[in-house]
């Protein structure tokens, strides 16, 4: 395990919601690539090496937030997958705070405009992709979700290992 390794840091999802979206992955994922949970990825990549700093800031920021509410909004096509677009303008917002506590380290893909989701199915041909697509939009209803906190992971080139949870600290308004 090398500190240089980097880190992956994802919304922490309420536990039905976690379970729907873990349960349509391995249903829909190839069982060959399928190798970390159902996710909502803030960022991709950030230094192994900081992970100090960065623990530091994800507490700093983790003790000051309520759960945050949104709602899982609609299906995206993929091409060769498909996922959930989740609207949540308030994570949304938390991550462009980060991008800027971040802002020196980001990789080009963590710099862009974040459009959350979660990937249920890729890396699988366009029409089987299409197909599940097509099936899943027939019987979509909106539905809402909360976000918990945040998670970080150690990626290692395969699954991922936790390198810490962060629980948003405030109560939720009544």
């Amino acid at each position: 395990m090398a500190d240089d390794d980097p880190l992956i840091l994802t919304a922490w999802l309420d536990d039905t919601s976690f379970e729907f979206f873990q349960t349509m992955r391995q249903r829909h994922f190839p069982p060959a690539r399928n190798h970390i949970p159902a996710h909502l990825t803030l960022f991709h990549h950030l230094p192994g090496d900081g992970i100090g700093w960065i623990t530091q800031e994800l507490q700093k920021v983790a003790q000051e937030l309520a759960p945050v509410e949104g709602q899982v909004a609609r299906l995206r096509f993929l091409g060769r997958g498909v996922a959930y677009d989740i609207d949540c303008p308030a994570i949304e917002r938390l991550r462009d705070d980060l991008s800027a506590a971040f802002s020196q380290v980001l990789t080009p893909q963590d710099r862009q405009r974040m459009r959350p989701h979660v990937t249920i199915q890729n890396k699988v041909a366009p029409p089987e992709a299409r197909a599940l697509f097509d099936g899943l939009s027939a019987e979509f209803r909106p539905f809402p979700l909360t976000i918990r906190g945040m998670l970080l992971w150690h990626y290692r080139g395969g699954p991922w290992d936790e390198a810490g949870r962060f629980p948003f600290s405030v109560p939720a308004q009544a």
